[in-house]
């Protein structure tokens, strides 16, 4: 059978052929999963029971439950002072995946570029090419936070670039922008009438500095299209609901095409999501305590058997480079699995920028972390490579 040109050139996710490979093999501590340990809050649960058993199991409106919507740009404008038409400008979508696609798809004209920094979350570019755009990378480094600068955007913008694609705290390196980096950004994209399509779904996984949203700076409302969810804040990665809010125009054009595609998130799942919203802030604080302890006994262990990595700002992934082994990150990720029985993501999975490095994600229990450091320092220290090489080597934060 014939297929699409644009799907047989698409490759195969590099994080789902790990995910494959650890799940025949026993004994395996993964490093490799994206996906928050503390499970759904018994609340939030309850509410999607309630609503079965009341049998609200039917469609709700294309754009989500005007409750949820109503919850969503109230919870925006507590955290960041935005404000947003809950009827007008928030759309709620099947995941961030799917709020991406469609503003992809409403964005894009065949051959219009997106700038997209690299290392980046691994559907960025597909999703890209499946609207009919061009994904164009920018590699950024660890030195820099991961975080482009604006003459390396500028370099990259010709007549056909229609959007940049930012996603702070980043997946897969942790590196989030400060203030004033954002600042110089937004500027550009000012100046060159860029749209900014801003994945903040790690918002509240931010530990040294408070997050910054993206259309809370000086006039980035109005061109700015905000995508999150729930999967990461409160556990809820199966539900599969996540949302964009942005200008009215953008979000009407998102939802005609959701209309005939997705037609509507779940209800039940968005039932749950509107009783997420009204867990305590003191409950996500102590998570992200937790994940802090997580980020920095990790950092430290990565550091310490010779693995030099940036302490991440946000997030729950460490990006330590993997260059003083001698293999490429492919190599060392299938070395470590099958020898050392740890699993983590080959750095390349996520770009070019990301060649050199594995991602790690600390996701998982402190008991956990320790005894995948010392499986890691094992397989490290026994590599020619690493012989005489000295322990302890260090990254600024």
């Amino acid at each position: 059978m014939k297929l699409a040109r644009a799907v047989q050139d698409l490759a195969p996710s590099g994080i789902r052929r790990f995910f494959d490979v650890v799940s025949r093999m026993d004994d395996v501590i993964s490093l490799g999963v994206g996906e928050p340990d503390f499970g759904t809050a018994w609340r939030v649960r309850e509410a999607a029971i309630y609503g079965l058993e009341r049998g609200r199991t039917s469609y709700t409106g294309n754009a989500g439950l005007l409750e949820l919507r109503q919850a969503i740009a109230a919870a925006l404008g507590r955290r960041y002072g935005l404000e947003y038409d809950p009827e007008e400008q928030v759309l709620v979508t099947v995941g961030v995946s799917e709020a991406l696609d469609l503003a992809l798809r409403a964005l894009l004209d065949p051959g219009d570029e997106v700038i997209v920094p690299e290392p980046c979350y691994v559907a960025y570019p597909p999703c890209v090419t499946l609207a009919g755009g061009v994904p164009v990378p920018l590699p950024t480094r660890a030195e820099q936070g991961f975080v482009p600068t604006p003459e390396e955007v500028e370099r990259l913008i010709t007549p056909r670039t229609r959007a940049i694609l930012l996603n702070y705290p980043n997946n897969p390196t942790g590196g989030a922008p400060t203030r004033e980096q954002l600042l110089a950004l937004a500027e550009v994209a000012r100046r060159r009438d860029l749209v900014v399509i801003s994945d903040e779904i790690y918002d509240r996984l931010s530990y040294d500095r408070p997050h910054v949203s993206v259309p809370t700076l000086p006039g980035m409302a109005e061109r700015t299209l905000l995508l999150n969810g729930f999967s990461k804040t409160y556990g809820m990665t199966g539900w599969r609901v996540g949302y964009a809010a942005g200008p009215a125009d953008l979000v009407a054009a998102m939802t005609k095409i959701h209309q005939y595609t997705a037609l509507c998130a779940g209800r039940s799942a968005q039932e749950a999501a509107i009783e997420a919203l009204r867990v305590p802030d003191r409950d996500v604080e102590a998570m992200v305590d937790d994940y802090d302890a997580r980020r920095r006994l990790i950092v430290a262990g990565l550091n310490r058997i010779g693995l030099p990595c940036h302490l991440p700002a946000g997030a729950f992934y460490a990006f330590p480079s993997v260059a003083a082994t001698g293999l490429s990150a492919q190599e060392f990720a299938e070395r470590l699995l099958h020898e050392g029985r740890v699993a983590v993501v080959p750095g390349d999975a996520f770009g070019a920028g990301g060649a050199g490095h594995v991602r790690c994600a600390y996701a998982t229990g402190l008991d956990q972390i320790e005894e995948a450091l010392g499986r890691m320092e094992r397989f490290v220290v026994g590599l020619p490579t690493m012989e005489g090489a000295r322990i302890g080597t260090t990254v600024a934060s």
